[in-house]
């Protein structure tokens, strides 16, 4: 900069406000600085340099306790960074998505707490290394330890979804527990008494296959705990006692995964008439599998899901829609300043996977 000044014979800190104030030169005073600045190869202000000196990097971390595919493969997750990306857009912020996942993540955790600082192969360096000015934490567990890592930064947070009570944390969520119920009583009403629920994880400790009360009561994923817990209380209301309503879980939500607990559910308890998924996605795995073995949806088996993503609802699944966009939003406003608790609300949509019962054969 001071070379560029010296050849045009001004000052340093015009060659500045060429890029970082142009409406302070005249449009024939800047072009004559940046031709010249390219003609020496200077690519302009060192944006690591400026970031020092401002304090301020322009950047949003996004905590996602998923792989980082995830974040771009489920349709929720998707409609959630767009909202959130709006918000920041128009601020000029950008995100920065942190994976902190998977069991080699977990084995790392593990051992990094046996001593009393973490190694460098420590997955919550991620936390602590990222370059950001703030923080939106996306549905993890209580007890997660990244989440422990991002509140250690001291940095601007916002918790969208779970865990619901953080201290002084602001919170962007719905409530899961109250928002299944429609949906579970539309089948009690329709008659339903032997259903099953399929969820995905409950805690951050694996486990694929049934959910016992001990378990349910223990879950450190509220979403999945309130989603699992209202539609036991919905569906006692019609007299369906909880210790007769199997539940079984998925560690990861993808098609294979709920493919397969569509599988261990259906395969294990026939006489279900009715399944409550957690997830929209969940919902479609059941419906592959029951057209894949001649299960007739709704005439054998009605099927509801959580979300309202936009797949689901094309092929008419009944379900819960969450504004999943609008929690971007908010989570972006939240970080500005805004509301620093947001409840939304959701809304139920009767499909074409939900009717009366089978005849008993």
């Amino acid at each position: 900069m001071a070379s560029i000044a010296a050849e045009l014979g001004v000052s340093r800190t015009t060659v500045s406000n060429a890029y970082n104030r142009p409406d302070q030169l005249s449009p024939e005073l800047r072009e004559r600085i940046l031709a010249q600045a390219e003609a020496q190869g200077y690519p302009g202000p060192d944006p690591m340099a400026r970031s020092l000196r401002m304090r301020r990097v322009g950047a949003v971390g996004v905590l996602f306790t998923e792989q980082l595919s995830f974040a771009f493969e489920d349709p929720a997750s998707v409609d959630f960074l767009a909202g959130l990306s709006e918000e920041c857009g128009r601020r000029g912020d950008s995100l920065l998505v942190i994976p902190a996942s998977s069991s080699e993540c977990a084995m790392s955790l593990d051992d990094a707490s046996q001593g009393p600082s973490p190694s460098e192969s420590d997955p919550r360096q991620l936390i602590r290394q990222a370059v950001v000015d703030s923080f939106v934490v996306y549905s993890v567990a209580e007890d997660d330890p990244f989440l422990q890592a991002v509140l250690e930064r001291g940095l601007p947070t916002v918790i969208c979804d779970q865990p619901t009570e953080v201290g002084e944390v602001p919170f962007v969520g719905i409530d899961d527990r109250e928002a299944i119920k429609p949906a579970v009583r539309h089948l009690t009403e329709l008659g339903h008494r032997k259903v099953g629920v399929l969820s995905v994880r409950l805690s951050r400790q694996r486990n694929d296959g049934l959910v016992d009360a001990e378990r349910l009561a223990g879950a450190r994923h509220h979403v999945q705990r309130s989603r699992v817990e209202g539609a036991l209380e919905a569906l006692a209301e019609a007299g369906v006692d909880a210790a007769d309503v199997p539940i079984i879980e998925r560690h990861l939500n993808d098609p294979d995964n709920n493919y397969d607990a569509a599988r261990e559910l259906l395969t294990s308890h026939p006489e279900l008439t009715a399944v409550v998924c957690t997830t929209d996605t969940q919902a479609l795995g059941v419906l592959r599998y029951a057209r894949d073995h001649g299960i007739r949806v709704p005439e054998d088996l009605s099927v509801t899901g959580f979300d309202g993503i936009e797949m689901a609802r094309h092929v008419g699944v009944t379900t819960v829609i969450q504004p999943n966009r609008d929690k971007g939003r908010a989570a972006g406003a939240a970080l500005a300043g805004g509301d620093p608790r947001v409840m939304l609300p959701t809304e139920f949509l009767p499909g074409r996977t939900t009717g009366a019962p089978r005849e008993a054969s």
